[in-house]
C-alpha cells in the first residue's frame, strides 16, 4: 500500500525579525583568592541574532547553538573570568559568540548584579560574611556585532524621597484639573537610570559608583520644582563629572504621598499624615547628550 505525502502548502509570510536566547541565568562566584575572599551574583541573558531563519522555517536546528548550551557559557566563562566587573564580562560573553560563529551576527548580552557587602562586625568588617547591601541593582547591555559595540551601564529600582525643598505649581488648570498648587510636597521616585559609554576602556565600577553617588547628592541637595527638573539635574551632573559617559537616559515614577483628610474627625491635618499609593503614578523620562 503506497503512502501518499502532503503537499506542503506555498509560504505566504516572510520571517523579518527573530532572535533567541538564554534567560536569567544566574552565577555565583566567591573569588577566594583576594585577600578577604570576595563574591560576586549576577544574572545574565544572552540573545544571539544571525543566520537562523531555517530553523523557523524548516525546523532545520544545524546552526542553533542551544539555549542550553549558552547557559552552560555564562558558568564557563564565568569560572575563568575575573568578573571585575559585569560590563567587562558582558563583552568578554559577546566576543566569545561571534569568535566562534561565523554565522552569529549579532550578540545582546544584559548581566543585572546584586551588590553585597561585607557585614559590620565589631567596628570592623567581618571577612567572610556579607549582607545585600542595597535594594538596587547594577545592570548593563552589551550589543555587539562584527562592526561596533555598544555598551549600556546603569541602575534599577534606586528608591529616594525627600520631605522638603520639593514643588509642584504652574501648571495648566483646566475642567479637567483637581491637582492644586503645592510648594511643600513629598517627592518620592524610584530612579532607574541608562548611561552609555564612548569607550570600551572606561573606569566601569568607578564610573558606576561615581553615577550613583552623584543621583543620590543631585537629588538631595537639589530645590525641586518637578520631577522633569531634578531628572534633569541629576542628568547634567553624571555627564559633567565622566567624560566616558555619552549620554544618559532615566526614568523617575511620581511615587505619590497624598495628604489625608482629616477634617471629618475633627482635625487639622498641618502637611503630616500621607496616605502612601503606588498606583496610578505618573512617568517621567528624559535622556541627556553631551552638546555637539
Amino acid at each position: 500500500m503506497s503512502v501518499s505525502k502532503t503537499k506542503e502548502k506555498p509560504l505566504t509570510t516572510t520571517l523579518v525579525k527573530d532572535s533567541y536566547g538564554k534567560s536569567v541565568v544566574r552565577l555565583t562566584k566567591v573569588m577566594r583568592e583576594s585577600t578577604p575572599p570576595k563574591w560576586k551574583e549576577i544574572s545574565v541573558e544572552s540573545e544571539l541574532i544571525g543566520e537562523f531563519a531555517g530553523c523557523y522555517y524548516d525546523g532545520d536546528n544545524s546552526k542553533i547553538v542551544a539555549t542550553d548550551s549558552q547557559k552552560n557559557t555564562v558558568y564557563v566563562l564565568g569560572a575563568k573570568h575575573s568578573l571585575n566587573s559585569i560590563e567587562e564580562f558582558g563583552l568578554a560573553l559577546a566576543k566569545h559568540y561571534l569568535d566562534d560563529y561565523a554565522h552569529v551576527a549579532e550578540v545582546i548580552i544584559r548581566i543585572c548584579e546584586d551588590v553585597w557587602s561585607q557585614i559590620p562586625v565589631n567596628g570592623g568588617l567581618h571577612p567572610t560574611s556579607f549582607v545585600k547591601s542595597r535594594q538596587d541593582n547594577r545592570v548593563t547591555t552589551i550589543r555587539m556585532d562584527r562592526k561596533k559595540t555598544d555598551i549600556e551601564s546603569g541602575i534599577e529600582n534606586l528608591n529616594v524621597a525627600k520631605i522638603a525643598d520639593s514643588e509642584f505649581s504652574g501648571f495648566i488648570k483646566d475642567e479637567y484639573t483637581t491637582l492644586k498648587d503645592s510648594h511643600d510636597r513629598i517627592f518620592g521616585t524610584k530612579i532607574d537610570a541608562r548611561w552609555t559609554y564612548n569607550n570600551q576602556s572606561a573606569d566601569f565600577n568607578g564610573s558606576y559608583e561615581a553615577a550613583r553617588s552623584l543621583m543620590l547628592e543631585t537629588f538631595a541637595n537639589h530645590h525641586s520644582l518637578s520631577a522633569q527638573q531634578t531628572l534633569y539635574a541629576m542628568g547634567n551632573a553624571v555627564l559633567e563629572a565622566n567624560k566616558d559617559v555619552e549620554q544618559i537616559s532615566m526614568v523617575l515614577p511620581n511615587l505619590h504621598r497624598i495628604p489625608f483628610d482629616l477634617k471629618p474627625f475633627g482635625m487639622e491635618n498641618s502637611n503630616q499624615i500621607f496616605v502612601n499609593t503606588m498606583e496610578p503614578h505618573g512617568v517621567i523620562k528624559g535622556t541627556l547628550a553631551r552638546k555637539k
